[in-house]
């Protein structure tokens, strides 16, 4: 799974798609998408992260209270 870091716009290669769906786990593991080389892995908070369509990523991946509203 790819997302966008929205500062840099470069793709990230998500490592743990499992994290990513967890809404308890603030950052994932992933690494930039650009370059000839493979990069190394690092982690990137969600807030940083949104989908290549620029669409934000759900509340539910992202608020581990997001059912009460908070």
């Amino acid at each position: 799974m790819y997302l966008k870091h929205k500062r840099s716009g470069n793709l990230v290669e998500i490592l743990d798609i499992k994290a990513v769906a967890d809404p308890c786990k603030p950052q994932v593991a992933g690494r930039y998408h650009a370059g000839e080389e493979l990069q190394d892995p690092e982690y990137f908070s969600k807030s940083e992260l949104i989908f290549p369509s620029g669409e934000v990523l759900p509340v539910c991946w992202t608020n581990p209270d997001y059912k009460s509203g908070h």
